[in-house]
Parts: structure tokens; C-alpha cells; sequence
């Protein structure tokens, strides 16, 4: 393994640096900028709803479900290597969504587009941990949390301008040339780290293609139902199928992509079931705003790309002085009212009607949402690391990360069922109605949530109460410190201790 020898201040620092933010921007991006393109994707390729609601869900299935195999991946083969092979892989997939003739081709290249975000997530941030030298790495990994969560909130104005003045294509074309810049970058400039521990083991394949397998089933079983199709009862038989086998898989396995012995801490357990709900109140906000302002309120796709901008700069300037209070004060109280605070945003967002004004009917709205997940994000990450046990500190934040995907995948597709969406609303008339109903379940979903914080999270989670943890309170001390700009799920830590040496996932 290559020594954590990297300078902030070097040139390779820099170009370290330069790579990391880039690889992981092209993931964030993608995971909310095609949601602007979506009006654009229906009325090109004739797609309905339900088509709609898979381009997005394609990708957070892949995603949430091989993200944690992509971590496995690194530590055994090289974390540079998989990170690499990841930028390709989504570089491929980005290039077949932007040459999609029909829908079907769309969503299976989306598909492939989370398995190759999957692979180069994990690795962006072990890089700078495993590259970078102790006195550095905060101010690397600080560098590239904040510069990584403006990349993000610029994507989908960007991708509204690409809509505006050229193509939906292009949302996903111009990932290639980016794409190539990293992997230039990343072969000249980044070093190599591997795992030695994790040279012996063999990666969980059938863990990831299990807990795949599952998700797909379920998702499938919602989404589809909602255009009453007949095959729902085996979806979901398969999705409960997958789980159990997933579950037993798990038990079994030497090296588990998921080793189910960390849910045994019961305050690790709660609040990953908060993050759960936090997160899929988020997911179909997120989903159906940027659509309705533009079938029914008539924004344009560069303003309604726009339109969620203040919720990464309040999050930016607020989130690292959030954990810090936690750390005082414990994170209950801000688990328990960040989510309250975000469903008031919510509801104000829910009036948004017809010829709305951004400044009088949108932005109090957008405001008060990013002003709750400013209060909860970063005490929610760092309660999820604490709770767990020191040496399952990485594999707590991949676990964090996945189980927030997870549940803004299943929000996005069961929570327009719930309203009453159906499959060819989304360009009539009753969008609106279905809009309303869906953002006022995705309210009493953060209610729910902040409720559950209250009633199930100690308030001595974020204590230092051993002075010789090492490495997992050091990890625990950068989630309280970080710039938390990332709305689609928590800030993945890597699994390095302080001198650069890995910990065993």
C-alpha cells in the first residue's frame, strides 16, 4: 500500500483533489439533474409516468444496492483501479442514455449508470484517506465535501440550460468529456491504496446481486402497480424471495457486503430507521418539484433547476456549525426537529400552484426545507457512526449512505402511487392534485421521522467517552465537521484511520 504522503498545498494534492471532486460530482449530479430533463424525456420519447419514475429509479436501485460491494471492491483491488473502472463504466452509460431512442433503452442504461456510480463513490473520498497525510487529510476532505456539494447544486442549472438551448441528451453527453478529464488526471496523479487485510477475501457478489435483486422487486411491484399491471404479486414475491436469501447470504459469508452483526447495537439500528424515513420524505420532493413547476407552473427548465439552489447554500453555511452544536449538546433534539422543520417547507412548497412566483411561492419553501436539513443532517451522520462499533466505522457510513438511498428510491415509487399519480398525469391537469397529495405524505413522513428521533435516540451518542478509540472517533469528530451539502444521502467516510492505515470494513 502507498504511504498517506500527499500535501494539501502539492501539485499532486491538488490534482488528487481535482479528480475525487469530479469523480463524485459526475455521481451526485446525475442522481438529481435528470429530474429537470424529465418533461423533456417524456415528450421526446412519447414515455409516461411510470417510464418517468424508472428513469430515476433505475439508478438509485443499482446505486443503493452495489455501493457498498463498490467499497469491498476498492479496499481488495485497489481503490484508484475500481474508482477508475467506475468513471469508465459511467462514462459508457452516460453515453448510451444520451443515444436512447426509446424508453426501455433509457432506463436500462440508467441501470448501468448506478452500477458504475456505485463503483466510484466509495472510492473518491478513500483516496484522499488513504493519500493524503494526517495533518492534511481534514482540509483535503473539507475541500472536497464543500467544492463537491456546489459541483452538485450547479448540475441541475447546468443540465436546465442543456435542456434550454440544446437537448435532454445532453444532460448525460456531456459526462463524457468530464469523465475523461478524471481518468487523465486520476492515471497521472493519484496514487494507489489497496487494503492488505482484504487481499485474501473474496468480494460478496451474491450479497450485492441479492440485495439487487430484492430491492428490484419491491420497486418494480410499486411503480408498476400503479399502472395496474398483473405481474405485481411476483415482483413482489421475488423482491421477498431476494431478501431472504440476501439475509441468509449475509449470515454466511466470510467477507458479507453487509455484515448484519452491526445492526446488533440498537441505537445504530434507529437511527439508520430515522435516516430511512428523513430520506424517503425527501425522495419524491425532490422527484416531482422540478417537474411541476415545469408542466404546471409554467417555469422554464433552467428556473426550475434553479429553484432548489438555496437548500446546498444553506447547507454550506450551516451544517458544520449544526454538527458542532450536536457534538455540545447531543443529536437528539436537532434529529428531532430538523425533520419537523423540513416538512413545514414542504407543505409551503405543496401550495405552489399555477403561474407561481419563485420569490413569493417558491423560495419561502425551498428556505425553510434546506434550513431543516441544515439542522439534522450532520448530527444524523454522525449519531449513525457513533453508534456503531469502532471497527465497523467505514462500513456504518456505507451503511448510513446505502439505507438513505434506499429510501428515496422507494419513496419515489411508492409515494406518487399513494397520491394518485397515474401513469399519464404528469402532463394533465390532475398532476397538480396528485403533486399536493404527494408532498403532504412526504410532510407527515419527516414528522414521523422527527418524532421517532425523539423517542429513540440517546443523547449521549456523540460523547467522547474513550480517549483511545483512534481512528473511529476521528471519523466521528469529521462527520460532526463537515460541510454536509449532498441532499441525495449522507457524506460516505472512508474506512482509514489517522496515519493513513485502513480499517477493517
Amino acid at each position: 500500500m502507498t504511504a498517506a504522503s500527499l500535501t494539501y498545498t502539492s501539485a499532486a494534492g491538488r490534482w488528487t483533489l481535482l479528480a475525487t471532486i469530479l469523480g463524485s460530482a459526475l455521481a451526485g449530479i446525475d442522481a438529481t439533474v435528470v429530474n429537470v430533463a424529465l418533461p423533456a424525456i417524456g415528450a421526446d420519447l412519447d414515455a409516461d409516468f411510470t417510464a418517468l419514475q424508472w428513469t430515476v429509479s433505475a439508478y438509485a436501485l443499482t446505486l443503493a444496492s452495489f455501493i457498498l460491494l463498490g467499497g469491498t471492491l476498492g479496499d481488495r483491488f485497489g481503490r484508484r483501479r475500481v474508482f477508475l473502472v467506475g468513471v469508465v463504466w459511467f462514462a459508457g452509460a452516460s453515453g448510451l442514455c444520451g443515444l436512447a431512442i426509446n424508453a426501455e433503452m433509457l432506463i436500462g442504461a440508467r441501470a448501468l449508470q448506478g452500477v458504475g456510480a456505485a463503483l466510484l463513490t466509495p472510492g473518491s473520498l478513500s483516496i484522499l484517506q488513504s493519500s493524503f497525510r494526517s495533518r492534511d487529510r481534514a482540509r483535503a476532505i473539507g475541500a472536497w465535501s464543500g467544492l463537491g456539494g456546489v459541483a452538485t447544486a450547479v448540475g441541475p442549472v447546468l443540465g436546465g440550460w442543456l435542456v434550454d438551448v440544446a437537448s435532454w441528451r445532453w444532460v448525460f453527453l456531456i459526462n463524457l468529456p468530464l469523465a475523461a478529464v478524471v481518468v487523465v488526471v486520476a492515471l497521472r496523479h493519484v496514487p494507489e491504496s489497496r487494503d492488505p487485510g482484504a487481499a485474501g477475501s473474496h468480494a460478496d457478489w451474491s450479497g450485492g446481486v441479492l440485495g439487487a435483486l430484492a430491492l428490484a422487486g419491491l420497486t418494480f411491484a410499486l411503480i408498476e402497480s400503479g399502472a395496474g399491471a398483473t405481474h405485481v404479486l411476483p415482483a413482489l414475491a421475488v423482491g421477498a424471495v431476494g431478501a431472504l436469501l440476501f439475509w441468509w447470504r449475509e449470515r454466511r459469508a466470510d467477507y458479507p457486503v453487509l455484515p448484519l452483526d452491526v445492526f446488533a447495537a440498537g441505537q445504530f439500528s434507529a437511527t439508520n430507521a430515522v435516516t430511512f424515513f428523513v430520506y424517503g420524505g425527501f425522495g419524491a420532493l425532490f422527484f416531482l418539484l422540478v417537474v411541476h413547476l415545469q408542466v404546471v407552473a409554467g417555469f422554464g427548465p433552467i428556473a426550475s433547476g434553479s429553484s432548489l439552489l438555496p437548500v446546498t447554500v444553506i447547507m454550506l453555511l450551516l451544517s458544520s456549525r449544526s454538527g458542532a452544536l450536536a457534538a455540545r449538546i447531543g443529536p437528539r433534539l436537532q434529529m428531532s426537529a430538523g425533520p419537523v422543520v423540513a416538512a413545514l417547507g414542504v407543505l409551503l412548497l405543496a401550495r405552489v400552484g399555477a403561474e407561481a412566483s419563485y420569490a413569493v411561492d417558491v423560495l419561502p419553501g425551498v428556505a425553510v426545507f434546506g434550513l431543516g436539513l441544515a439542522i439534522m443532517v450532520a448530527p444524523l451522520t454522525s449519531a449513525a457512526l457513533a453508534a456503531a462499533p469502532p471497527e465497523h466505522a467505514g462500513m456504518a457510513s456505507g451503511v448510513n449512505n446505502a439505507v438513505a438511498r434506499t429510501g428515496g428510491l422507494l419513496a419515489v415509487a411508492a409515494i406518487p402511487l399513494l397520491a394518485g399519480i397515474g401513469v399519464d398525469s404528469y402532463d394533465s391537469p390532475s398532476f397538480a392534485d396528485g403533486y399536493r397529495h404527494a408532498l403532504w405524505i412526504s410532510a407527515a413522513i419527516l414528522v414521523g421521522a422527527g418524532v421517532l428521533a425523539g423517542l429513540v435516540v440517546r443523547n449521549d451518542l456523540l460523547e467522547d467517552d474513550d480517549a483511545d478509540s483512534g481512528d473511529a472517533d476521528g471519523d466521528r469528530d469529521e462527520a460532526s465537521q463537515l460541510p454536509h451539502c449532498a441532499v441525495g444521502a449522507p457524506p460516505l467516510l472512508g474506512a482509514c484511520d489517522h496515519e493513513g492505515q485502513p480499517c477493517r470494513r
